[in-house]
């Protein structure tokens, strides 16, 4: 984890391609690596990705290209 002086944003990304619980943990190990991002937590049901981030360290398109890393299509969520 990394320490900065720049507050946290959360950024939701919805996800697609889910078919088993195994891929939460995959996704999270994958993103976590991200220098700058604080916590990521995978919900199963909703799709959805929450990441907590430092923006000044990591972007939404390089968020978006790491769960693309770990095989799966995300995008900024609208709400």
């Amino acid at each position: 984890m990394t320490t900065t002086s720049t507050p946290a944003t959360r950024t939701v990304l919805r996800a697609e391609g889910f078919s088993c619980p195994s891929c939460v943990t995959k996704i999270e190990k994958q993103v976590g690596r991200l220098d700058g991002v604080a916590n990521v937590a995978v919900k199963f049901a909703s799709g959805r990705i929450e990441i907590d981030h430092d923006p000044a360290l990591v972007t939404v398109d390089a968020l978006v290209a790491e769960v693309a890393k770990a095989g799966y299509t995300s995008a900024p969520a609208a709400f």
